[in-house]
């Protein structure tokens, strides 16, 4: 499950272990795109890795904080440290090995 989050329950995603954390907005075409795959791929991850959701128009200094230009773009924390993004629509696959190879 993708669990949509705002600024203030952050401390949830620096808490996971590994987390990807999806940057998007409502009125992004490729963002709806990507929701229902991510969507797959986190219930295929579920116990492994944390989802969540970010909507950059509501959270501006989440964006900010993790310079966030384009979207939809994918974020990848390991303890609370960023170590990879990923940015754009891509196919399930290609979401999969981006994230098989944090862990």
């Amino acid at each position: 499950m993708v669990k949509k989050i705002s600024q203030n329950e952050f401390n949830e995603v620096t808490a996971s272990e590994v987390a990807v954390i999806d940057f998007s907005a409502t009125w992004c075409g490729p963002c709806k795109m990507l929701a229902p795959v991510l969507e797959e791929v986190s219930e295929e991850y579920a116990g492994k890795v944390n989802f969540f959701n970010v909507d950059v128009d509501e959270n501006p200094d989440l964006a900010m904080q993790y310079k966030i230009m384009n979207i939809p773009a994918l974020v990848v924390l390991k303890k609370g440290e960023k170590v990879d993004t990923q940015v754009g629509f891509a196919p399930k696959e290609n979401i999969v090995e981006f994230i098989k190879k944090q862990l």
